[in-house]
């Protein structure tokens, strides 16, 4: 059976005010459609996963949250950290929990605030991924298709073509400077990397145990087969490693292949990011609530509180409101944002 494993657990500071610790960007409609980015990709999920293997692993401040957005989840799939330690251990909670469940089963693993909007190219190349590594002990990452030079991105080195649409991954890279995305995206096979792969329950656990073995001790304690934990999650999950699956996992294994996929992906890491998934008008602004414009361009504007906002003769601003905070600032400063939602001041 397939089971599908949302990280929900981060705190999304870079959208301040319109996400905040106590509600965090996966939990907000923030494309201004009507569904959360949870939700999002949930939807996006049908057919692929039946409603009952779905898995959140989020902070447990935000399970009541989860348990709103996504009723159709079985309680016990919520699996709530008592402390934020990286993504290795939130996958290897995931794994050892649904192997309880399904020894056979194969697993995607997804953030809950990606934004996908060829919901049907990615549904085909999941399915692809599915069937590759339902039957071989590897690892299938999504390659995004970059369609710039791009240096906010880590990227995937592929190669020789193994079957179908499936290439042998020759490395991981960092987020490189502008001259290296340049020749990435002219040698034509370096990918952006979604965060989303895809692996058998005995692939994924067997890796942890060989490249993360104190990971690996924690789960076995912490949902022991057949027998009762030796201490709560409260007391034993804090105690992971705090790294994340890539430096993990990922980067260490033998067998990583990947699908290079176009599918009008983006991380909606920053306010940037939102501007280009939303419609603009004739001067390139992009609005979420009720604004009227008036001799403004190149903003990007979202204000799902306010009854109305009226602008005029901005250009190229973030104006965003929420539970009464207010930011406005030029869209060149948005990297400072995270400074100013906590209050510091450089």
């Amino acid at each position: 059976m397939n089971h599908v494993v949302i990280m929900a657990g981060g705190i999304g500071s870079r959208f301040w005010p319109l996400s905040t610790p106590e509600f965090p960007k996966q939990f907000i409609d923030i494309l201004g459609c009507g569904r959360t980015l949870i939700q999002l990709t949930v939807d996006r999920f049908k057919g692929i996963c039946p409603d009952e293997n779905f898995w959140v692993v989020t902070n447990e401040k935000y399970v009541d949250i989860v348990k709103d957005q996504i009723p159709t989840i079985p309680e016990s799939h919520i699996l709530a950290e008592p402390a934020a330690r990286n993504t290795a251990p939130c996958v290897a909670w995931a794994g050892w929990r649904i192997r309880q469940e399904d020894e056979c089963a194969n697993i995607v693993v997804t953030p809950a605030d990606a934004v996908i909007m060829n919901v049907e190219a990615f549904r085909a190349i999941i399915n692809e991924a599915l069937g590759y590594t339902a039957a071989a002990d590897a690892i299938v990452t999504l390659g995004i298709v970059p369609n710039r030079p791009e240096t906010g991105y880590g990227y995937v080195e592929s190669e020789a073509v193994l079957c179908g649409n499936v290439h042998k991954v020759a490395a991981f890279r960092e987020k490189p400077n502008l001259e290296t995305a340049k020749q990435y995206l002219s040698a034509g096979n370096y990918l952006w990397n979604a965060g989303i792969f895809v692996w058998n329950v005995g692939t994924l656990i067997n890796s942890i145990r060989q490249y993360a073995p104190q990971i690996a001790g924690v789960m076995d304690m912490m949902v022991p087969d057949g027998g009762v934990p030796s201490k709560s999650v409260e007391e034993l999950f804090p105690t992971c490693e705090k790294i994340s699956i890539d430096y993990a996992v990922m980067e260490k294994h033998p067998n990583v292949c990947t699908i290079p996929a176009d599918v009008q992906w983006s991380d909606l890491g920053n306010w940037q990011s939102l501007h280009e998934k939303l419609e603009k008008d004739s001067q390139n602004n992009g609005c979420v609530g009720r604004v009227d414009l008036y001799e403004c361009q190149n903003c990007v504007v979202h204000t799902e509180d306010a009854k109305k906002v009226v602008l005029q003769g901005l250009d190229g601003y973030i104006v965003s409101e929420k539970n009464g905070q207010i930011l406005v600032c030029k869209r060149s400063e948005e990297q400072r944002i995270k400074e100013w939602s906590s209050g510091e001041k450089a």
